[in-house]
């Protein structure tokens, strides 16, 4: 059997706060993304950490974990990405996405990283 590609793959930059990396996952869960989180992760992944950030759902997430952007770009390597960042200069609404794009999202109290941001300037939502 063959992985079909998600609508989304939705990556989370060193996320930090478990409620909002559920949130984002139920997302993901009803419109067919997939979830990549990039260490480090400001929580756990394990059952009894999940339990308490309320997320009683993700055995049905198509998820992953990696270390590094580049890991992330080398499993993905064709993407489209989109930033998502207060830094943008354009709405999502004014994106054309296509299947299988990358939407990033920077950690909760520090955003993208510089560099990131200026690799894909013109993909800044």
């Amino acid at each position: 059997m063959t992985k079909q590609t998600p609508i989304l793959n939705v990556v989370l930059f060193e996320p930090e706060i478990p409620q909002n990396t559920g949130n984002i996952g139920r997302s993901c869960v009803a419109v067919g993304a997939k979830l990549w989180l990039i260490r480090p992760l400001g929580f756990e992944l394990d059952a009894k950490h999940l339990r308490r950030a309320g997320i009683d759902y993700w055995q049905y997430l198509n998820w992953d974990v990696v270390d590094s952007w580049q890991e992330l770009r080398q499993q993905l390597p064709d993407r489209n990405v989109w930033c998502l960042t207060k830094f943008g200069t354009r709405t999502p609404w004014e994106a054309q996405f296509a299947h299988g794009d990358i939407l990033l999202f920077g950690k909760e109290s520090a955003g993208l990283p510089d560099e990131i941001r200026s690799e894909y300037s013109e993909n800044c939502l």
